[in-house]
């Protein structure tokens, strides 16, 4: 499974257009609106390298309403959860 985090800006006043759009393709797991440098965060999971080249080219990148992405791929995950997990099964 590939994770990765997309960074987006919007055209102004498209916000929630895009973000909706983007959620329902599968493969975007979560779109979040947020404050900052950007607009959106889009969290996607994929089986390959290759199906998340497609998701972002042939599918997030039409939606229209995006002027800029930044799409980073996650190496590791690491969580709280997955930790007490691991300590949980005597996992060292």
């Amino acid at each position: 499974m590939v994770n990765s985090i997309v960074l987006l800006r919007v055209t102004r006043g498209r916000v929630n257009e895009v973000a909706q759009a983007l959620a329902a393709i599968d493969g975007v797991a979560e779109v979040y609106s947020v404050g900052g440098r950007y607009d959106l965060v889009a969290i996607m999971r994929t089986r390959d390298n290759d199906a998340l080249a497609e998701l972002v080219t042939e599918h997030m990148l039409k939606v229209d309403g995006i002027t800029y992405s930044e799409t980073l791929i996650a190496f590791r995950a690491f969580s709280r959860h997955d930790l007490e997990s691991m300590f949980s099964l005597g996992i060292e």
